[in-house]
């Protein structure tokens, strides 16, 4: 057994020997160590593998010599910016302020400017926003007072418990219980350590979670507004797609008197998607929902549990049952896309489908072409050939191809990058950085589109990329 052991340690000779003795008498094996005193001068992070008893052994014994004790969880740092005259002792009366209102100092920094003013910052440590209300109030009348954004200032002001005001942040952005805050903590770590050693700085990742973050919670309620167009493919047959700001394309496929969706986006857009399905679909809470998907990503498969029936390759399906029973994904498996996807899950509040919805569809085969057709998938008016990918995005990857019809739901093997929403945009700069890649293998992904747009007969195509606008494409068979 696994377990990850988030230490508050203190900052002095000997404190991670201390713990580490703890553990060797207790015969548990350390895996991973990470500690980076210039994110967090006290958190050390310890990957530990023994037996269920041995762990909690040494969590109890952790916790009697006080490294498990975490009572920073309400405090956080405020960043601000004192306009003080340029002359000896200006200073003075703004600490003696913030002596007499208790604060702890974090962070300090001034530069002269050629000016007759210095812009002090300061990060003041503090436990109830209306003490910094009140501090802010009286520091008015000594001197200009700016509060400046502590997510995106281009360093970390607080080194003593910056992973706890971290995701504090990240919890309440997105109504995050305390149950998840210790999960967000060892991925965000998790995520600085492999990015670190790639070089990347520790402040691109937290600010690259951060605003991931934002754009997610940014995105809710009100502020939900998706590109939503209509597209007839037959006198009887319609699809409708739906393209979030966040999260990956849904479609809904409207044949005669049935519905067939495909993917479902983020399970934290919950109740605004099932506004947009109601008023698609008058009769929504009383029809047999069913959704094919074509890859098991977490933005892909958010809403499966709303569904009646789940339509996946087998490789998807087999990812499908590993989540429902607690275990990696295919994603999770890539210890490179194992944190963000982590990160992911508890962000947009994803719970696994359970597999007795689960329908496999076409042959379950090893994959040895870039494409392969599987078997074939029939809905309404329309005729399915059932192809999947060699695994350049995700394992398990499927398309869906009309070649009668001149339509295809692609997944994520094809994106269209050129027609995207701003919103959308700017929400997929930052998976790449924090997985270093969307895809498994990128040039086996980018192989796989070559080959898909190869496969398709002459005519002009409705292609459904996973994310993204309807691309028209037309294949003619004049010689090039």
């Amino acid at each position: 057994m696994n377990k990850t052991f988030v230490t508050k340690m203190p900052n002095h000779i000997g404190a991670f020997l201390k713990a580490s003795r703890c553990f060797a008498s207790l015969g548990i094996n350390i895996t991973r160590v990470s500690y980076n005193k210039a994110v967090d001068s006290h958190m050390l992070f310890i990957d530990a593998e023994g037996t269920p008893e041995q762990l909690a052994k040494a969590t109890e014994e952790l916790t009697a010599i006080g490294y498990l004790q975490c009572d920073e969880e309400n405090r956080h740092v405020v960043l601000l910016e004192f306009r003080l005259k340029d002359e000896p002792g200006s200073v003075t009366a703004v600490l003696e302020l913030i002596s007499a209102h208790s604060f702890n100092i974090s962070y300090i920094s001034s530069q002269e400017n050629g000016t007759e003013y210095q812009l002090f910052k300061m990060g003041l440590i503090v436990d109830d926003p209306y003490k910094i209300n009140a501090f802010i109030e009286e520091a008015k009348k000594l001197c200009s007072v700016r509060i400046i954004e502590y997510n995106h200032a281009d360093k970390i002001y607080d080194n003593s418990f910056f992973y706890s005001t971290f995701v504090n942040e990240l919890s309440a952005a997105m109504g995050i219980s305390g149950e998840a805050r210790n999960e967000l903590i060892v991925n965000t770590n998790l995520a600085m350590q492999i990015l670190d050693e790639t070089g990347v700085s520790p402040y691109r990742t937290f600010d690259s979670i951060s605003r991931f973050a934002e754009l997610l919670s940014a995105s809710r309620g009100r502020n939900f507004s998706p590109r939503i167009t209509s597209h007839n493919i037959t006198d009887n047959t319609a699809v409708t797609l739906i393209e979030p700001p966040c999260g990956s394309n849904t479609a809904i496929i409207k044949s005669g008197s049935e519905y067939l969706f495909v993917d479902s986006g983020y399970a934290c857009y919950k109740d605004e998607m099932l506004s947009i399905f109601r008023n698609i679909i008058p009769e929504f809470d009383s029809i047999e929902k069913k959704c094919f998907i074509t890859h098991a990503d977490v933005d892909h498969c958010g809403l499966l549990p709303l569904f009646d029936t789940v339509y996946a390759s087998a490789g998807s399906a087999e990812c499908l049952r590993l989540e429902s029973e607690d275990k990696d994904g295919f994603r999770e498996m890539n210890p490179v896309h194992k944190p963000y996807v982590r990160i992911c899950k508890v962000l947009t509040s994803y719970t696994a489908l359970s597999p007795e919805k689960l329908k496999v569809v076409g042959d379950k085969k090893e994959i040895s072409k870039l494409i392969e057709q599987t078997g074939f998938f029939d809905f309404g008016d329309l005729h399915f050939e059932l192809y999947q990918g060699k695994g350049g995005h995700l394992a398990g990857e499927s398309v869906l191809i009309d070649f009668e019809h001149h339509l295809a739901f692609t997944g994520d093997i094809f994106v269209n990058m050129k027609d995207m929403t701003a919103q959308q945009a700017q929400y997929n700069r930052y998976a790449p950085i924090l997985m270093t890649s969307v895809d498994t293998d990128k040039e086996l992904c980018a192989a796989e589109r070559t080959a898909l747009f190869q496969q398709l007969g002459i005519g002009t195509w409705q292609i459904f990329g996973g994310h993204g606008g309807k691309m028209s494409y037309i294949v003619s068979n004049e010689p090039i």
